[in-house]
C-alpha cells in the first residue's frame, strides 16, 4: 500500500506504544499467533509486533513488510540486538504483497491501518492470495469512539474519528469478496478489538 493511500496511520512512539501495548506478545497470541506458524505482518514499522510474533514462531519466519526503509532497517537493528534470527524484512508496497513474499504464509496479520486504506476490497483479496488455504487474516483496529476518549499517557492517541470503523463495519469490508469467513471477534482493551478472518477455498483467489 502506497504512503499516499493511507491516512493517518503514522508510526507511533515506541514509548506509548509500549504504554497501550504492554505484552505484545500476550496480544499476539490471542490474535491465534502460535509456534510454528509463518506470518506477514503488513504495515510492520520498526517490529512493536513482528519481533514478539517471530518470538513466538521460531524458527518459522515472521515476514515483517513495510514501504518505509528507514522503519524496516531500525527493525532489521532491533532483531540483531535482541538476537531475534527468523525476522525476514520485506520492502514494498501491500498491493504486490503475494508477489513479494517468498511464500504463502499461515497468518497476515494488519495492526491498526485498516481504517486507512482507501481500497480495501484490493488488499483483502491480496491478503487471500498470500495465504495458505488452511491460513487466516488477523485485523486489529480501534474502536469507533470519539478520538478525545481514547487517550495514551493524558493525549488523544488513533485515527480521526470519522474514520475509525465499527466491528461489523470492517467485518462486512472484509467479507465482501467472499474470500474470508469470520472466525472470530475478540476484544482488546482498552481502545481496540480483533477480527479473526479464515480463508475459504470458495472465494476468488486459486490455490
Amino acid at each position: 500500500m502506497d504512503a499516499e493511500r493511507f491516512r493517518n496511520t503514522g508510526q507511533p512512539d515506541w514509548d506509548w506504544w509500549g504504554r497501550l501495548w504492554p505484552t505484545p506478545g500476550a496480544t499476539l497470541r490471542r490474535l491465534g499467533i502460535a509456534p510454528d506458524l509463518t506470518v506477514a505482518e503488513v504495515a510492520c514499522g520498526n517490529g512493536y509486533f513482528a519481533l514478539p510474533a517471530a518470538r513466538i514462531t521460531a524458527p518459522e519466519p515472521v515476514y515483517a513488510l513495510d514501504l518505509e526503509e528507514s522503519l524496516l532497517e531500525e527493525c532489521t537493528r532491533l532483531a540483531e540486538r535482541q538476537a531475534i534470527e527468523n525476522v525476514v524484512p520485506v520492502h514494498g508496497d501491500a498491493r504486490r504483497m503475494a508477489r513479494l513474499l517468498p511464500e504463502r504464509v499461515d497468518v497476515v496479520l494488519l495492526a491498526n491501518t485498516f481504517h486507512g486504506i482507501d481500497d480495501k476490497r484490493a488488499f483483502v483479496e491480496e491478503a487471500a492470495e498470500s495465504l495458505r488455504p488452511s491460513g487466516y487474516l488477523a485485523v486489529v483496529n480501534w474502536h469507533d469512539r470519539p478520538r478525545e476518549t481514547t487517550t495514551v499517557a493524558g493525549e488523544p492517541r488513533g485515527p480521526p474519528t470519522d474514520l475509525r470503523l465499527p466491528p461489523d463495519d470492517a467485518a462486512a469490508a472484509v467479507l465482501d469478496g467472499g474470500a474470508f469467513s469470520l472466525a472470530e471477534r475478540i476484544e482488546l482493551p482498552p481502545y481496540h478489538y480483533g477480527l479473526l478472518f479464515e480463508r475459504t477455498t470458495g472465494g476468488s483467489t486459486t490455490d
